[in-house]
């Protein structure tokens, strides 16, 4: 990892935990917003964590690229979770029958970039 990633990785990982000290839920109970401030320190973390040790700097970029979208979609909309309700119809289609394989490719394909590790952690 160059010196300017590492310091681009950093300003991110420190940006989240400002955000999450300063969050407010939309609905403004004390106990929401405890349990999103939370999740926001924990969502973190763990990916920081799963993602330590990527040296590619291609995934680098995707991951740093996705903790930005994240960050402004949870600001913008007032949630802290990925919100996978703006998905193509067919992109979380059961999988089942002989069209698994393509069903679990147009998944892939279609997954926007803010929700690319949410099915890995959660």
């Amino acid at each position: 990892m160059t010196p300017v990633t590492r310091q681009e990785v950093l300003r991110l990982y420190r940006k989240i935990f400002r955000i999450a000290k300063k969050w407010e839920s939309a609905s403004g109970q004390t106990e929401e917003t405890i349990k999103e401030k939370e999740y926001i320190k924990n969502e973190a973390k763990t990916l920081f964590r799963k993602n330590k040790n990527v040296t590619d700097p291609q995934l680098i970029k995707q991951c740093i690229e996705e903790c930005e979208a994240r960050i402004e979609i949870g600001l913008h909309y007032s949630i802290p979770y990925p919100r996978p309700i703006h998905l193509p119809p067919m992109g979380l289609a059961p999988k089942q029958g002989r069209m698994l394989r393509h069903q679990e490719k147009l998944r892939k394909i279609s997954k926007p970039i803010y929700l690319k590790s949410h099915d890995e952690v959660s």
